[in-house]
């Protein structure tokens, strides 16, 4: 059957045409897991359509025990009405006249049952999905504070956030993506804050991706999103933690929940937006402004540091009177440019090699790692002592940064300003740098400027970024949103 005939409504009044119609789109007698149970209840011959793992046994059980009691009088003279409203007592139930829509509801999980003399088919929504419970996110630990997080099942994930988002305005517009995967994907904001003409953008964004499906979820869709696909940086936040897309709806952010993925997409996202962390808003302000700018010297110590080091390490000259001490004693056999890239190159290949490793062997990898670097590298001269240290720091502050995404996107600029550096002495430095800030400035985020509220300037966001302001003073949504209330 072609595309375009798939695309239009398909009910017959025959009740044989459409058993066997819906039998045939699913594929009953090619998969073992799709059943049709073909029933008689009240006089009247039915055929219930289900995906074994994701029907709830014990509710189906009790509907059919149930409907094994009725008469042939008890559903007359409006059979349908009779089943919807007296005899399938169950909460999620609705009716659809389109056999093609019945058959993605049903590879979704709800079960559908077709009655003789029933020009209509009943949506039984009594499903349930494998899920793991609610756990704290690996990449966003806090101290204190809450320890469950999303999960892969798009449901838990929507109660999670409404259970600390009470707002009768919350909205979880429900649609899906992928023409063969059909993957759910929910748009969450808060109507009275969030500014719709996003909101309208987004979701025009979404119904043009034309795929085949999501195979790596959110990050497929990001790419959709972003348009700018050799960009490293991120356009949008994840986050594995409800509080945290909680806090960024009240702003006015508009969130993506795609099931399937433990992750929540923000949208939008400056680049300090992946520079935050929730540690900073479970402490006191005092706390939290100086855990803020800790890590930002962390942030950027891990871009600049290696390639500083580099030019002071070729360009003695350049160091202040004192300082002499931070340049090589001893430069080793290998040139100190092929030292980092060689460096950097071996922590990509043990931070892949770690999370290939089963666990019971992730201590001996790391011992491992730390002797053959750490001592025997500098012992026999392919690394000197200084290239270790600063590779280490530099390390410590890539982990540092709250978002992966942006710390893989900072690792290649790192490596970008150390090339540039080695070919043209301060001249790249300075010019790298610059690039690299231009770069920022002209990315956009949904229409946002990457690097607000630097570039372009404005003095209040700018110094609530670099210093975690005390909730009670934080009175006034991000302008940059548009939100409805900004002032509330």
């Amino acid at each position: 059957m072609s595309e375009e005939i798939n695309k239009e409504k398909v009910m017959y009044t025959s009740y044989d045409k459409n058993v066997e119609y819906l039998s045939k789109r699913l594929g009953v007698d090619k998969s073992f897991d799709i059943i049709q149970l073909d029933l008689e209840y009240a006089g009247k011959r039915m055929a219930l359509f289900l995906i074994d793992g994701f029907a709830k046994d014990d509710i189906l059980h009790l509907l059919m025990k149930l409907l094994a009691k009725l008469e042939p009088e008890d559903i007359e003279p409006d059979p349908l009405a009779k089943l919807l409203k007296t005899y399938i007592p169950y909460v999620e139930i609705e009716q659809v006249d389109d056999l093609n829509l019945a058959t993605k509801q049903i590879l979704a999980g709800p079960s559908a049952l077709i009655v003789e003399g029933i020009n209509k088919v009943i949506m039984i929504d009594a499903r349930t999905y494998p899920a793991r419970t609610p756990a704290e996110p690996d990449l966003e630990r806090v101290v204190r504070g809450s320890r469950d997080g999303y999960v892969e099942t798009l449901v838990f994930n929507t109660a999670l956030t409404r259970r600390r988002v009470r707002d009768r305005t919350l909205r979880m517009e429900y649609t899906q993506v992928g023409r063969r995967s059909l993957t759910d994907v929910c748009i969450c904001y808060i109507e009275d804050i969030a500014d719709m003409d996003r909101v309208e953008h987004l979701k025009g964004v979404l119904d043009k991706i034309d795929t085949d499906g999501l195979p790596m979820a959110e990050k497929t869709i990001e790419e959709f999103l972003s348009g700018r696909y050799w960009n490293p940086y991120p356009t949008v936040r994840y986050t594995e933690r409800p509080d945290t897309a909680a806090s960024h709806l009240y702003e006015g952010h508009v969130l993506l929940i795609i099931d399937g993925s433990p992750s929540v997409m923000i949208t939008p996202a400056t680049y300090w937006h992946h520079l935050q962390h929730a540690e900073e808003y479970r402490q006191k302000p005092l706390v939290g402004a100086y855990l803020r700018l800790i890590r930002f010297i962390a942030v950027f110590a891990s871009i600049f540091i290696l390639p500083l080091y580099y030019l002071f390490s070729v360009n003695p000259e350049l160091l202040p009177t004192g300082l002499e001490f931070i340049g090589p004693n001893q430069m080793g056999v290998v040139p100190i440019i092929a030292q980092f890239i060689i460096a950097e190159i071996g922590i990509d290949v043990l931070r892949m090699a770690a999370i290939h490793t089963p666990s019971s062997l992730a201590t001996a990898l790391g011992l491992v790692a730390a002797i053959l670097i750490g001592q025997i590298s500098v012992e026999v001269g392919w690394f000197s002592n200084e290239v270790v240290l600063y590779l280490a720091v530099a390390a410590i502050g890539t982990y540092a940064t709250p978002s992966y995404e942006m710390s893989l996107a900072n690792r290649l600029v790192r490596i970008f300003l150390l090339i540039c550096t080695s070919l043209f002495g301060v001249m790249g430095y300075v010019t790298g740098i610059t690039l690299w800030i231009l770069y920022l400035a002209r990315m956009q985020s949904f229409h946002i400027p990457y690097f607000w509220p630097f570039l372009p300037f404005s003095y209040r966001p700018f110094r609530d970024i670099f210093v975690r302001t005390p909730i009670p003073l934080k009175n006034r949504r991000p302008l940059f949103l548009n939100p409805q209330d900004p002032d509330r």
